[in-house]
């Protein structure tokens, strides 16, 4: 007889695994479930063990971004927009620095193989609407330039969240990400203007649990 799915355990155990990635527990079947009202046995109900842990841990970094993406309004500046999500991105790098790096472990699938795309979406279409607007040029592919700013964002928070480099490192991304908007068509002076708009959505250092630390 099949056992039935609570979703509150497997919110629980979700949320358990995430924490004991923030603390650097080793996480293991029993390790897991310890403290808990949970048995061993509600891994392999709600996951089908540990490999099902890890692929709905990957699964929770892409939800929480979509989660933050969702909060973030649409203003008449599609350009400050779109570095909003990018700041957006970063700052959730900087709050889940452990799940942030399980995100991009590709050793796992994720439970939602769109999840990712998802994400992705929502700088794509800030892109289409820059263009829209002709602060890009006609000939701009919203997917291309959308992957481009996220690259930005990547390669700078993955440095800083669980790399070597401090929280600083990440105003680079303003003047990368100016260039890359002028490239795309945006006049300068007004690029430069919206990226510090949108870069205000980057929380102060020392917010958040990943900040760089005084």
């Amino acid at each position: 007889m099949a056992r039935t799915k609570d979703p509150a355990v497997r919110t629980l155990l979700i949320e358990r695994a995430a924490h004991m990635l923030r603390t650097r527990e080793p996480i293991t079947l029993r390790s897991l479930v310890a403290g808990t009202c949970v048995s061993t046995m509600a891994v392999y109900t709600h996951f089908g063990g540990m490999d099902g842990v890890w692929k709905a841990l990957r699964q929770e970094g892409f939800t929480r971004l979509a989660a933050r993406f969702a909060t973030m309004t649409a203003s008449a500046d599609p350009v400050r927009d779109l570095t909003a999500l990018v700041a957006g991105y970063l700052g959730n790098a900087l709050d889940h620095p452990d799940l942030y790096r399980v995100m991009f472990d590709a050793t796992f699938d994720l439970e939602d193989l769109k999840a990712a795309d998802a994400t992705l979406e929502y700088l794509v279409q800030a892109v289409r609407r820059a263009r829209d607007a002709e602060r890009f040029r006609a000939d701009v592919d919203p997917l291309e330039l959308a992957i481009q700013s996220w690259a930005i964002g990547h390669g700078l928070v993955s440095l800083v969240a669980n790399g070597p480099l401090p929280r600083r490192t990440l105003d680079h991304a303003r003047p990368m990400l100016t260039a890359l908007f002028v490239s795309a068509g945006d006049r300068p002076e007004r690029c430069r203007a919206s990226v510090d708009q949108g870069w205000e959505h980057l929380p102060p250092s020392g917010e958040q649990p990943g900040a760089e630390q005084s």
